[in-house]
């Protein structure tokens, strides 16, 4: 139970973050829908994770996990046809420009977000369950 209550809150605090971090994910309702939506997302990471790894497997063997990350994004693609509150919209990311370093002004579509936005959600969860072992 414990461990469930962990993964839970990990992905809570995941999805929390990179809807702020990256503002193509967004989510409406508020914190109720927040929460809701956390919920499906652990759930579907619980039973249909395990089961996309295993049908991506030869893919993942050929190109030596380069397309690991693709299990994510059709978990958050998931998460967006299940949980409408839960939505992927068009970015345009404004540029940045510091100490001769620039990164040019570009508009995502929702598909560049839901790639982002997974490796947003990957690095988070690594990086908390690393913390809590």
């Amino acid at each position: 139970m414990k461990k469930l209550l962990r993964f839970y809150l990990i992905n809570l605090a995941s999805l929390w973050l990179t809807s702020q971090m990256i503002k193509g994910l967004v989510f409406t309702g508020g914190i109720q829908s927040l929460l809701t939506g956390a919920l499906v997302f652990a759930l579907i990471n619980i039973i249909l994770v395990p089961v996309l790894k295993i049908l991506l497997l030869p893919l993942n063997l050929m190109t030596l996990g380069i397309f690991s990350w693709l299990t994510n994004v059709i978990a958050l693609y998931v998460l967006t046809t299940i949980f409408p509150s839960f939505r992927l919209i068009s970015y345009h990311f404004p540029g940045f420009s510091s100490n001769g370093l620039t990164v040019p002004a570009i508009t995502l579509s929702p598909l560049w977000v839901a790639i982002l936005a997974s490796f947003s959600i990957g690095i988070i969860v690594n990086f908390l369950h690393w913390v809590m072992d």
